[in-house]
């Protein structure tokens, strides 16, 4: 009854995607919600400027209706389904703001770092506050043994770690058609399997729920893309990464089954301390994935390499606490 449950799920999350996304498409270009590129950024990206943005809306739709029909069939809706829902609405707001500023105020840049993060800080905060309300364990666990190491209060620098860097880490991510839903949608399969694997099953629903979501967008996100996910769907898929996480008490092995994630951040962190000490850039251009760009890899080649690192990422992970 469970697999068939997850199937449905996964199923339903990408009809409705995939139902909405011709509706929704048109709605935004008569809207002129159009991505602007950056003129620094590669030069084969400027014909994509104009591509409706903000598509990420349909994924969220997707994914909240899914998880609350399934849950409700399958399952009941516990804390952990409305913390998921909570993270996800609350990163999937701050994303649209931020999006909504970009293409209609035309803003390129958005809302302002400090005003981005001290949303991503007072979520991180409420999540906390109702993680500890629902007696949630505050341990840091160590994945594949039985080892803990107590936090205590210092958990909510944890979580605000995870949830802050993990939405961000995605969102560097997503510059790419298709490049984001599928490396997201590998990581929530992983996540879905180990949710399992702990019979925390209303969490594997909400996995398998976005899983369905991310796919049913990537069939008009895929190169060339007719839409863009926008800081609406990459902050809000960052942040249900890391609460998936959080509790699932995989706080470090999030590390690993998002190591595209991790290595794309790496790659900013590296670049911008690099040219700031010596003067000198390390990558012809960060994120990573724009490296490989310019370095002659066609954008097609560039995504299903990364998609192909995502998926031995997640493998690893899944390894390393199912069977090691």
């Amino acid at each position: 009854m469970l697999e068939q449950g997850l199937s449905i799920t996964i199923g339903v999350a990408f009809l409705i995607a995939v139902a909405l996304s011709p509706f929704f498409i048109p709605f935004l270009r008569r809207l002129k919600f159009g991505q602007s590129i950056r003129e620094e950024g590669p030069k084969s990206h400027q014909k994509k400027s104009g591509t409706p943005t903000m598509g990420g809306i349909v994924i969220f739709i997707s994914l909240m209706i899914t998880t609350a029909l399934m849950v409700l069939k399958f399952g009941r809706m516990n804390a952990e389904t409305y913390l998921l829902l909570f993270v996800t609405f609350g990163y999937g707001l701050i994303g649209f703001l931020d999006d909504f500023i970009k293409v209609v105020m035309k803003r390129n840049l958005g809302l302002t770092s400090k005003q981005k993060l001290l949303g991503q800080v007072i979520i991180a905060l409420v999540f906390f506050v109702f993680h500890r309300v629902y007696g949630f364990a505050t341990a840091l666990r160590i994945p594949g043994t039985d080892i803990t190491v107590e936090l205590g209060w210092a958990y909510f620098a944890l979580i605000l770690f995870l949830l802050v860097g993990t939405s961000n880490a995605v969102n560097l991510t997503d510059g790419l058609d298709g490049l984001l839903a599928g490396t997201a949608a590998v990581a929530f399969g992983a996540f879905a399997i180990i949710a399992v694997y702990q019979g925390q099953y209303e969490i594997a629903i909400f996995c398998m729920a976005v899983v369905g979501a991310v796919l049913g967008f990537l069939v008009f996100n895929a190169h060339p893309a007719k839409v863009f996910m926008g800081d609406t769907g990459s902050l809000a898929l960052g942040g249900a990464l890391a609460a998936v996480a959080i509790l699932l008490r995989q706080e470090l092995l999030l590390a690993v089954i998002g190591g595209v994630f991790a290595i794309e951040t790496l790659s900013v962190i590296i670049q911008v301390i690099s040219f700031k000490t010596t003067g000198k850039r390390v990558f012809k251009m960060s994120p990573l994935h724009h490296h490989y760009e310019l370095s002659g890899w066609s954008e097609w080649r560039v995504v299903t390499t990364f998609w192909a690192v995502g998926v031995l990422f997640a493998a690893l992970g899944i390894y390393i606490e199912v069977w090691m």
